[in-house]
């Protein structure tokens, strides 16, 4: 359900509710966070979206992850297509993104944290057994791959009153 009031506008006048939900909605501050900051908050979550090329358009998936010495680990499954892009990357792996946030949707307040950087297989069994003790799938395929991004680019920003 949209919280936006209707507007009804008779010539030029604007309704008061409208100007008065506007103002609400423009007393939020929004600040950027540092790259320390923005990676405490990504940790504190364990679901975001990861942004990739499918066929030269954007794909997003959601995910769970878990960050892990300033990395974003994921698992997926056999055959999904970023799966199958890590497998066939050169050396620098896979450009991607992976955002994820925490905002009240009453308030409109929160945060939202996007990394940028590249995705690699991750090919070494123990630490392969590591994310899969620590990382659980939610959905009901068997997730036998790992995925690592490493974050070159970090941006965060907070939305607040």
């Amino acid at each position: 359900m949209n919280d936006t009031p209707a507007r009804h506008t008779a010539g030029i006048t604007t309704d008061t509710a409208w100007v008065a939900w506007a103002d609400r909605e423009a007393s939020r501050r929004s600040t950027e966070l540092d790259r320390t900051e923005a990676l405490r908050l990504l940790g504190s979550v364990s679901l975001g979206r990861i942004v990739f090329t499918q066929d030269a358009l954007p794909a997003i998936r959601p995910v769970n992850h878990l960050l892990h010495h300033g990395e974003v680990i994921i698992r997926t499954h056999e055959g999904a297509a970023l799966a199958t892009l890590t497998e066939h990357a050169d050396a620098e792996g896979v450009v991607v993104a992976y955002e994820a946030d925490a905002i009240d949707p009453a308030t409109h307040c929160g945060w939202s944290v996007v990394v940028t950087g590249y995705c690699h297989l991750v090919t070494d069994p123990a630490d392969l057994d590591h994310y899969q003790a620590l990382l659980h799938p939610w959905t009901d395929h068997r997730m036998t791959h790992a995925l690592r991004i490493r974050p070159d680019l970090v941006t965060g920003v907070r939305l607040s009153r």
